[in-house]
């Protein structure tokens, strides 16, 4: 996917995170899900009922939240007043009583602020196989609903994190010929990521006026580089969902000459989002880059760089700081796509340690020394020839990511 335009636009970082765009307002607060009154109900509300688009996993083993949000989009048309969220309960494999409680956190909050509930959307996240408490969220969603205000964002990025060991927020502003608008969003996710889609649950709002097909056209497209992007653990999750919406109240009309200049905004922020993802990934004190490149398609591309990304050999190996390229080279070739060992190349850095069929084990020492950083780069060319080229970003392997995950119910 390219997206070109002759238009031109500047993008730039502001406060705010997912209210910094105009006719939005957040809140999060404790309402008792998790244990030891951490924040876990959020919700992020437009000031009427706007456009909206949203992506589900592709996990066939949809959570109740999933269902439920997709047939308000449905049935609404692409339209949404506002998104409410827990954390602390999956609300997955629960069964009929799953869809009863997601629809009712839905049609409770839709009457609370005069809306039908098909324009609300609801997203759910935690232990797998465990009902809501839904006497909490009875009482915590009028509590959340009269504290919505424009500068919510921080706590509602609190309130929808997990094992996330910070929140995730950002916003820009985006300047075009026809006047400014804003896109702001937060996200959570550290384990269980690999969405290919979305991450477990990320939030776009914009006040740019975009009907709701044009809508999600942009998210699909900012998605590909961005959550679709995303590995730590190669593991898609019952839960993953990405929302956006759309205000309007900036008074800049979104149509395909402005195109890209919502899609670089989406995307800038979805990427800062991503990253920050990765950087908090479940016991990861790396963030690499890993670029395929000489791939006959960016299909193909996109396959190798996923194998790579996901390899355990390869993200320990990144762990220990061994410049190991053998196990590079290794899951390239096993990814199933063109590939020439003859002509294969692999950088670490600016380092190439394999190239032509020969190692350059020589730099070993100096690869080693760049693998300590916390910023990881590294390019391995498939050998086929083509310009296919994709950068999946992924994170290291550690023991602390096992005994998160070997006790994560327990």
């Amino acid at each position: 996917m390219s997206v070109e335009s002759m238009e031109t636009y500047a993008i730039a970082p502001i406060s705010g995170g997912v209210t910094a765009p105009g006719g939005f307002r957040a809140a999060g607060l404790a309402c008792g899900i998790k244990a030891g009154g951490k924040p876990d109900l959020a919700i992020v509300a437009a000031d009427r009922a706007v456009s909206a688009a949203a992506i589900f996993t592709t996990n066939q083993a949809k959570a109740a939240p999933i269902l439920v949000s997709r047939d308000h989009l449905d049935a609404s048309g692409g339209k949404a007043r506002l998104i409410v969220s827990n954390s602390g309960c999956a609300n997955a494999c629960t069964g009929s009583q799953g869809l009863a409680d997601a629809k009712e956190m839905a049609t409770l909050s839709a009457g609370i602020v005069g809306c039908s509930p098909s324009e609300v959307l609801v997203a759910s996240t935690g232990v797998i196989g465990v009902n809501l408490k839904m006497d909490a969220l009875r009482a915590g969603i009028p509590q959340a609903i009269s504290a919505l205000a424009a500068d919510g964002h921080a706590r509602a990025a609190q309130a929808i994190m997990t094992t996330d060991p910070f929140p995730k927020s950002y916003a820009v502003e985006v300047t075009t010929r026809a006047g400014r608008f804003r896109v702001g969003g937060m996200a959570k996710g550290s384990g269980m990521i690999e969405p290919r889609m979305a991450t477990m649950l990320g939030y776009l709002t914009t006040d740019a006026a975009v009907e709701p097909a044009l809508l999600r056209r942009a998210l699909v497209d900012a998605c590909q580089y961005t959550f679709n992007a995303i590995t730590v653990d190669g593991e898609s999750s019952t839960n993953d969902c990405v929302f956006a919406m759309a205000s309007g109240v900036s008074g800049v009309t979104i149509d395909e000459t402005h195109y890209a200049a919502l899609f670089e905004g989406l995307r800038a922020v979805a990427l800062d989002l991503s990253l920050g993802i990765v950087r908090g990934g479940e016991g990861a004190s790396k963030l690499v880059a890993m670029t395929v490149s000489g791939a006959q398609s960016q299909d193909e591309a996109w396959t190798a760089a996923r194998t790579i990304a996901n390899s355990p050999l390869v993200k320990t190996a990144i762990h220990g700081g061994d410049p190991n390229w053998g196990r590079l080279i290794a899951a390239a070739g096993r990814s199933g796509v063109t590939f020439s060992l003859d002509s294969a190349r692999v950088r670490i850095g600016s380092l190439v340690l394999f190239s032509d069929g020969q190692p350059h084990d020589e730099l070993a020492p100096r690869a080693a020394e760049y693998l300590r950083g916390k910023d990881i780069d590294i390019e391995v060319n498939v050998g086929a020839g083509g310009t296919g080229r994709a950068t999946v970003y992924t994170c290291d392997l550690s023991a602390e990511y096992v005994k998160i995950n070997a006790e994560y119910r327990t």
